[in-house]
């Protein structure tokens, strides 16, 4: 399985996303400045490899911070990266997450700063790939043996630290020895399900099919889809869900056609501190990623352009989320917050 981001002694090192499927070529990220623009720019995404990449981001500033005024510098490298996309919280989590490891040793020497600021972004990289294999073992249960499973976007190992959440789901079932293949959607205009979720379900030899975006309908009616499972960037208090734009589309569509429509997600992108899905900030992508496909034109030039990375299923959707700590399904106020509540392992 292919492996998104690593950390090593020449930089962080992370699989060029951007060139998939067409060609595999990585990047290494010699300062956190790199770092924040592979975020930006999409040579990573997915929540979970997001908040990865930021933890080894704020390491790897420190690691070359000068150390006169690590405080101030600590502080500019953190905004810097929390600067680079809005929506997916896991960012934020990440972020402080790597600042309580801060506050707790910043009396330390400078040496020892280092050190423990680098084994705890690669320890948020382990705990990531451990965290989804958990989540493939709690929902490949809801997976339906000898049917297809609709997914959007990419929520696999691309998207994470590795093996994936909605993939992670797909990939327990199948290794639970069920028969199942893949529906994935292309997912305009960044392609990530026809460049990315196709390229990584081949690699694993699981059956899949690519299909528009506004095929997804015609296929949730046609009885031959049984689940629909994707990832998620970020979940509010009461469960609903911010995920890659045509989400929601493709919930409503299942529901109207009675297939369980299931978001798995690690407890790190909940976010209850917001009561619902509308307080969730949409990131606006540039107008160029709709008005061209891998440079070439197909719009007339100056057209305005709508360019949400995201949109956000409201709960009433959403069948039940899946976690590495279990199964959460309405009243979501009350069981995610019940799964929140619990000790990490």
């Amino acid at each position: 399985m292919v492996e998104t981001i690593v950390w090593t002694d020449a930089g962080v090192v992370m699989i060029d996303q951007r060139r998939l499927p067409a060609e595999e070529s990585y990047v290494t990220c010699r300062d956190y400045g790199e770092v924040a623009e592979a975020i930006r720019s999409m040579v990573i995404r997915g929540a979970p490899a997001i908040g990865v990449a930021a933890a080894m981001g704020v390491a790897l500033g420190v690691l070359h911070a000068g150390g006169q005024d690590l405080d101030a510098e600590f502080a500019r490298i953190s905004d810097t990266l929390a600067r680079t996309r809005p929506t997916a919280v896991n960012l934020f989590w990440a972020i402080a997450r790597m600042k309580d490891v801060y506050e707790s040793v910043r009396d330390r020497p400078v040496a020892e700063i280092r050190q423990r600021l680098v084994a705890e972004a690669r320890q948020i990289r382990l705990e990531d790939i451990a965290i989804n294999r958990a989540i493939g073992q709690n929902g490949a249960g809801l997976v339906p043996d000898g049917k297809t499973v609709l997914t959007h976007c990419n929520a696999g190992a691309l998207a994470t630290a590795g093996y994936g959440t909605a993939l992670g789901v797909i990939r327990a079932a199948v290794e639970a020895g069920k028969r199942i293949d893949v529906f994935a959607d292309e997912t305009r205009p960044f392609l990530q399900g026809a460049r990315l979720t196709a390229w990584e379900l081949q690699q694993d030899h699981i059956p899949t099919t690519i299909i528009t975006d506004n095929m997804a309908g015609h296929f949730l009616k046609s009885g031959r889809i049984g689940c629909v499972i994707v990832g998620a960037d970020r979940i509010a208090g009461n469960g609903d869900v911010a995920n890659k734009v045509g989400t929601y589309g493709v919930a409503v569509l299942a529901k109207e056609n009675g297939v369980p429509f299931y978001v798995a997600a690690p407890v790190s992108t909940l976010d209850l501190t917001l009561a619902s899905g509308d307080q969730i900030p949409i990131e606006q992508r540039p107008a160029s990623e709709v008005t061209h496909v891998f440079g070439v034109p197909v719009a007339p030039e100056g057209v305005p352009v709508q360019n949400p990375a995201f949109d956000v299923t409201p709960n009433r959707y959403v069948t039940a989320i899946i976690t590495e700590r279990g199964v959460a399904r309405a009243p979501y106020e009350e069981s995610l917050a019940r799964l929140a509540a619990q000790r990490r392992d």
